[in-house]
């Protein structure tokens, strides 16, 4: 199943309070940047974020999810009204991401 536009817009809209978020659709999902770094994905109108060690203190008890048969497991952010924690989160996951690869 693909995901919505409506549910990218949501997103993007809660993470407003960021400066540099970007999106790159593939293959009916969408992959999130912040300030050029991939910090997650939206799959199957799930928002799922990268396992860095900031996203795990942030959200410990947060369940395990594969965005597509054959990936690494990401985390599901179950609070996607909560516009600061979204924030907050997605700004102190930065720090701990890859750099973009150069081609």
């Amino acid at each position: 199943m693909a995901s919505t536009k409506e549910y990218l817009e949501f997103i993007l809209e809660q993470l407003t309070g960021l400066d540099d978020v970007s999106y790159r659709a593939m293959m009916g999902e969408y992959i999130l940047y912040y300030r050029g770094r991939v910090f997650g994905g939206i799959y199957d109108d799930r928002l799922l974020v990268k396992p860095v060690p900031a996203a795990v203190k942030m959200m410990p008890d947060a369940e395990m999810e594969f965005p597509y048969d054959g990936a690494k497991k990401m985390i599901l952010v179950d609070d996607i009204d909560d516009r600061d924690f979204l924030c907050m989160l997605i700004e102190n996951m930065w720090e701990e991401l890859p750099e973009r690869k150069k081609r």
